[in-house]
């Protein structure tokens, strides 16, 4: 067999034999009201063994002109009524994905009754069955569009109703929860065996946000009382075996609360707010009304079992969708083309949220890592889309990074430039017109203007695909005592797009004085034209400039800095974030030789040895920021042509082994500095625990004698999973002798967690010496579990980190191979583990042709709109 077909047996992967024809596109410009609008929606679902009953009633207003459009996916159609008449199927139209009614009168009671099978449903979209045996629950996920398979309905956001909802099952799940407030619940009379709940939303709603849960969970309770003495029952639901590691988000979702009320002035409007955490979910967390579902990754945390960096997540997550309560529930998107106008704006706020919980320098440095790393490369490849689309196949594929974080920063630039005043007076008035509405990005953007009309000009940011470059220099003159400096910006063709126009871009300036490194003047300075020069004056002596500080818009910088006014910088930044910004610069000039400039090691060494001391007794977590070397993946981002894996490699790890090298004499004090000492949740702490593990790493990768003890002690003594986890890491990238025994009693340690399970698939999948080969024997381990995305993504989106594996013809083949088994049983996954693969155009010429041909392959083995779509785009880039 070849290689390919050895794979695809692995996996087990289904393959039809030809490809579908592709579906349509669907158009921002086409945007229509529906005919009717939703005032009520009484729904009542009962749960049985082998399938679920829904029984609806809409009580529906003309809009416009038109049909009824009922939207419905794999639904069995029992009966429906019209204003209490039975309709025959001569009275409607039905095809494979809508129900059609003409000559509606223009106000109409239909009733529908519908079967479901949530049992198989393992596209967990809809309501779907998660876990199994004791574990079994049924839950929703419908945004964008899964609430049209479960009943017949104008599935869009831009209908808006009152929902009331009654859930009826086997006692066995004790558990029933909907949207919105309690209003009754008991047994069934004439079947003791089931009940039921009652659940009424009073707030108007899409149905993207409606949600419910049907399972037998344990229940953490608190409550919080809003700035307007609303008495709200706060609850966060979980396996019993999972209910006390709730204390984490529980706080957080105090802390967002409160937040809320003092940053913007918005007290939460329902008696309830419950989180549901669910083991098999596709994404991180869901907003839905009152009920939130999290993935259990995105909401259980514990010291014990739980990293660090994955509990602060958990809290700015909490925080994010709690957020969503005003910016995207109460004023929601009028269509899916806006999806970037409630997740841009609340990534913002959840950002912001954060950077109060812990160092404002290092949020800003996170935030910003992982937009270059990600949204960069999305920016710079076939995928490249504006932050508000014009146009989809299937609106799953649009859960971006563009849409997410890009789009925060436009909200960053927008609050930037109005200042902290009148960006608030414009978020006031944003929530007091929209308030109960669907709307669009224009709204947005008029709400925010009414101090300053110049805002209504950063529109261009949501239409306008990829990342602007801006350049420039500086010249001063010692006669007038004046510094100007130039800017210019460039932003790349993207092809089926109108060419790009400048854009408004603030760029952050402040001069500092060679002499004393003090700052002499600080400005905010906006280019919104091709190029444009901008004039210091009374400046005395030419000054050192740092530009886009706190990285004031989402751009390329390529200033013309000498490496010495980089390590100026370095040294007298006043901002943490510019610190690291400048270490970046100079890593990228290093390790991009040949694609960028070349430039020595030597000035950033020298740097990094004055600075890295005094700075880890100071700010921890900083100095864990300026040893940030970018991963390959992310050097590989940069190159446009001629890209190849094993060297990027190389130069990648060449650069670590200098810098662990040249610093050896420090990794031993500092690693004395830091010792173990009882847990506590605190950004010292924390950062503490980061320096400390990236110290060991680099002891290691120096070769110190005694380093390899340090970790084993480390692992056996560890306080919190930070500490052991970080251990684990490193002997096993190192491939310490016992790293083998170490793996092993992790796994036994932990193997009735799944979350701390699915970090130990994770070490092994990304590890250094990663081969096709291991990735195959840890899906053929009995705990890999191909229904949970988390494990699915433990192993193979860890693959990923490795380019040097991945893009072997082995490595493709198995990872091609995964998305196939995954085309059917769950495409929205299969799609995003796709887009993985978007810069393969990229590649030098002996991977370039393996991996087209591979994903030819793939064209002609998947069916599914969301795979076809992603995958035609990255075929795509072979015409770019």
């Amino acid at each position: 067999m070849s290689t390919a077909e050895t794979d695809a047996q692995i996996i087990n992967a289904d393959m039809p034999d030809v490809p579908p024809q592709a579906p349509s596109k669907i158009n921002l410009k086409d945007y229509k009201k529906p005919s009717f609008d939703v005032e009520t929606v009484d729904l009542n679902i009962k749960l049985f063994e082998e399938f679920a009953q829904v029984d609806s009633t809409l009580k529906m207003v003309r809009q416009t002109a038109g049909d009824i459009v009922l939207f419905g996916e794999a639904l069995e159609l029992l009966a429906i009524s019209m204003n209490g008449e039975t309709l025959t199927a001569e009275h409607y139209q039905q095809d494979a994905d809508k129900l059609t009614i003409s000559n509606a009168p223009d106000e109409v009671v239909l009733e529908i009754q519908v079967r479901i099978c949530p049992q198989t449903n393992t596209a967990l979209e809809g309501l779907y069955m998660a876990g199994s045996g004791d574990d079994t629950m049924f839950v929703t996920q419908c945004e964008p569009e899964g609430f049209r398979k479960i009943t017949f309905y104008p599935d869009r956001p831009d209908v808006l109703a009152i929902f009331t909802t009654r859930l009826e099952a086997d006692k066995r799940y004790p558990t029933l929860l909907a949207n919105g407030n309690l209003v009754e619940s008991g047994e069934l009379v004439d079947a003791p065996d089931r009940h039921y709940a009652i659940w009424h939303d009073p707030t108007n709603k899409p149905s993207y946000l409606f949600a419910c849960v049907v399972a037998d969970l344990d229940v953490l309770t608190d409550s919080y009382t809003t700035s307007e003495g609303r008495d709200v029952k706060l609850e966060v639901y979980a396996k019993s075996a999972d209910i006390d590691k709730c204390d984490v988000g529980m706080q957080a979702l105090k802390d967002a609360m409160k937040w809320d009320e003092v940053n913007y002035g918005r007290p939460y409007d329902l008696d309830r707010y419950m989180i549901v955490a669910v083991s098999q979910f596709n994404m991180g967390a869901m907003e839905n009304k009152g009920l939130n579902i999290f993935n259990t990754s995105c909401v259980l945390s514990s010291p014990e079992t739980t990293t660090d960096s994955r509990s602060f997540s958990v809290k700015a997550i909490i925080a994010h969708e709690y957020f969503h309560n005003w910016t995207g529930n109460r004023i929601t998107c009028r269509d899916w083309f806006q999806l970037c106008l409630k997740e841009g704006f609340t990534v913002y706020r959840d950002q912001s949220f954060s950077a109060d919980q812990q160092s404002r320098a290092v949020q800003r440095i996170d935030d910003v890592a992982t937009l270059r790393a990600h949204q960069f490369a999305e920016d710079a490849g076939p995928l490249a889309h504006p932050v508000r689309p014009e146009s989809f196949v299937e609106i799953n594929n649009f859960y971006t990074t563009t849409v997410y974080e890009k789009g925060a920063e436009i909200v960053r630039m927008i609050a930037n430039t109005l200042g902290p005043d009148d960006f608030r007076k414009g978020t006031d008035e944003y929530f007091r017109r929209y308030d109960g509405q669907a709307v669009t990005v224009e709204d947005f953007l008029s709400a925010l203007s009414i101090t300053d009309s110049k805002i209504e000009n950063f529109i261009d940011w949501y239409r306008q695909p990829g990342t602007p470059v801006v350049s420039g220099h500086q010249s001063y003159d010692s006669a007038a005592q004046t510094l100007t400096i130039t800017l210019s910006q460039q932003t790349r063709h993207v092809s089926g797009f109108s060419a790009p126009k400048p854009l408004p871009i603030p760029v952050a300036t402040a001069l500092f004085d060679q002499d004393s490194g003090d700052i002499i003047a600080e400005r905010m300075l906006l280019l919104d034209q091709a190029t444009q020069s901008f004039t210091f004056e009374n400046v005395t002596s030419e000054p050192v400039v740092s530009l886009l500080r706190d990285f004031s818009a989402p751009v390329q910088l390529n200033y013309d800095y000498q490496d010495e006014d980089l390590a100026f910088l370095l040294k007298h930044e006043t901002n943490g974030f510019n610190r690291w910004q400048v270490t970046q610069m100079l890593v990228n000039r290093i390790l991009l030789q040949g694609q960028v400039s070349k430039s020595s090691p030597d000035v950033y060494l020298s740097a990094l040895a004055q600075t890295l001391p005094e700075l880890a007794a100071e700010d921890a977590m900083l100095a864990v920021r300026l040893l940030d070397i970018p991963s390959a993946q992310e050097l590989a981002s940069a190159i446009h042509k001629d890209y190849d894996p094993a060297l990027v490699k190389a130069q990648h790890e060449g650069l670590y082994q200098l810098v662990a090298d040249t610093l050896k004499d420090q990794w031993a004090v500092l690693y004395k500095q830091l010792p173990m000492q009882s847990y506590e949740d605190s950004p010292e702490a924390r950062g503490t625990r980061a320096l400390r593990n990236v110290v060991l790493d680099m002891a290691l990768t120096a070769k110190i004698e005694d380093a390899a003890v340090w970790a084993q002690q480390q692992y056996d003594n560890a306080s919190c999973m930070t500490e052991r986890f970080g251990a684990l890491k490193v002997m096993v990238n190192h491939q310490v002798a016992s790293a083998d025994a170490y793996l092993a009693d992790f796994y036994e340690r932990f193997n009735s967690n799944d979350l701390v399970i699915d970090l130990w698939f994770s070490v092994q999948a990304s590890a250094d010496t990663v081969t096709a080969d291991t990735i195959k024997s840890l899906i053929a381990h009995t705990d890999f579990d191909w229904n949970t995305p988390n494990r699915v993504r433990s192993v193979i989106s860890a693959f990923t980190s490795q380019p040097t594996a991945l893009w072997t013809a082995e490595g493709l083949s198995l990872y091609t191979g995964v998305i196939k088994k995954l085309d059917d049983a769950n495409p929205v996954l299969a799609s995003r583990l796709l887009q993985v693969l978007a810069r393969w155009n990229t590649l030098a010429e002996s991977h370039r042709q393996m991996a087209h041909d591979q994903l030819l392959e793939l064209q002609q083995q998947v069916s599914s709109k969301h795979v076809l779509e992603s995958l035609n785009s990255v075929l795509g880039a072979a015409s770019e």
